[in-house]
């Protein structure tokens, strides 16, 4: 079975630093991009950057470029999303998926983790 398990939330102050991270099993990781989703409270889910299958490439929304930078490890099989200069509109469920190609496409994937919360707030 295919698993995504994210980690690293938290509550941090506005314009503190975080970093996630996704660990992944049961398909192989090198062949696919992945993506980062987030969900704030009492809203649905929102595209927020993707990573092609070997890091070439990356995409952000326009809500957080210039802040998130996300990175992967092919040989740990790791997604990361470090996560900085965060506002209290960052605030929410955080989830890493499991593109269907190699290269990246604003969209959100189906297959996803059960997500770690990010509290941004003073």
């Amino acid at each position: 079975d295919m698993q995504l398990v994210e980690s690293g939330g938290g509550l941090v102050q506005p314009g503190g630093s975080l970093r996630l991270s996704c660990t992944v099993s049961g398909f192989t990781f090198d062949n696919y991009a992945l993506t980062w989703v987030r969900q704030a409270p009492g809203k649905g889910l929102e595209w927020v950057s993707s990573i092609n299958y070997i890091g070439s490439s990356t995409d952000y929304a326009d809500s957080v470029k210039g802040r998130f930078s996300i990175s992967r490890d092919n040989v740990k099989k790791v997604l990361y999303l470090h996560m900085n200069s965060l506002k209290t509109e960052d605030t929410g469920t955080y989830y890493c998926a499991k593109d269907l190609y190699r290269y990246t496409r604003r969209t959100i994937p189906e297959v996803r983790g059960q997500g770690t919360q990010v509290t941004v707030s003073s």
